[in-house]
């Protein structure tokens, strides 16, 4: 196979979403979330994770989408954003599949109510596209320091 990335698939609202598999250290099933005071509604609180405390933020809500109800689908992708370790909650992770780079075309400004500023490309597959995100840039530096402070509190 030519120059290709491996991406984990995951969905929010029936929209495939990729990212990079080597910004993902797992995918978990949901657990009680313990809710923080006074912080951005989008993180939706902590988590100990196999001893550690670990952030959860709603990527729907981060992105500007509609929050739904939880399933027994839901995941969490605990992904590694700028050295935090944060969970991020997804409506199912689907699949790991090999994209050819030559497959990934530049991000049109506004994809599906998704800011462009939160997404690496977008990969042209069989008979679908999917919209790859940059999890680097799905918080900026304040939301960082927010996460930052959530863990150390």
């Amino acid at each position: 196979m030519a120059d290709a990335i491996k991406i984990i698939i995951f969905k929010l609202h029936n929209q495939e979403y990729g990212a990079n598999i080597t910004q993902i250290r797992s995918i978990e099933k949901l657990q009680d979330v313990v809710k923080v005071p006074q912080t951005s509604d989008f993180i939706k609180g902590i988590i100990n994770l196999r001893g550690q405390v670990t952030p959860i933020i709603d990527l729907k809500q981060r992105l500007g989408m509609q929050e739904t109800e939880k399933t027994d689908q839901t995941r969490v992708l605990i992904a590694s954003m700028n050295n935090i370790e944060v969970g991020l909650i997804v409506d199912s992770a689907t699949d790991v599949i090999d994209i050819e780079t030559s497959l990934i075309e530049e991000t049109p400004e506004m994809v599906q109510g998704v800011d462009s500023k939160y997404l690496n490309g977008v990969a042209k597959l069989d008979n679908r596209l999917l919209l790859l995100l940059d999890l680097e840039n799905v918080l900026n530096y304040k939301e960082i320091d927010e996460v930052k402070q959530v863990i150390e509190d």
